[in-house]
């Protein structure tokens, strides 16, 4: 398994400030393909219920799916390591998911700006 670079390419564009607005003003040109799956989760999670309870989670999955589907080698990478996943033995798959796992977690903790 190869370590992928943590730091994002100049050519990524950078986290937007940490809310709904601002998160799904930069997926709409950066990553328009989560916009639908965007709106649709914030339409039943959130504008739906009139609730502000799921923003927390809601907010945390975003950020991590924008934070990986704008950098396009990133992208890939888990992509293909979910892919291998799929074919391997127990102890590979658990391996290849659990660098899926490092690459989220760190997502997450991603600061605006960066």
């Amino acid at each position: 398994m190869t370590a992928h670079a943590a730091e994002p390419s100049p050519l990524v564009p950078p986290m937007p400030e940490r809310n709904p607005k601002a998160l799904r003003a930069a997926i709409a040109p950066y990553t328009p393909r989560l916009l639908p799956d965007f709106d649709e989760h914030w339409k039943g999670a959130i504008a739906d219920t009139y609730g502000i309870g799921p923003l927390p989670a809601f907010l945390a999955r975003w950020w991590v799916e924008f934070s990986i589907a704008r950098d396009p080698d990133l992208d890939a990478h888990v992509a293909d390591l979910r892919r291998r996943a799929e074919a391997a033995e127990y102890a590979e798959t658990k391996a290849l998911l659990e660098e899926v796992s490092r690459i989220r977690y760190s997502a997450r903790d991603l600061e605006p700006g960066q």
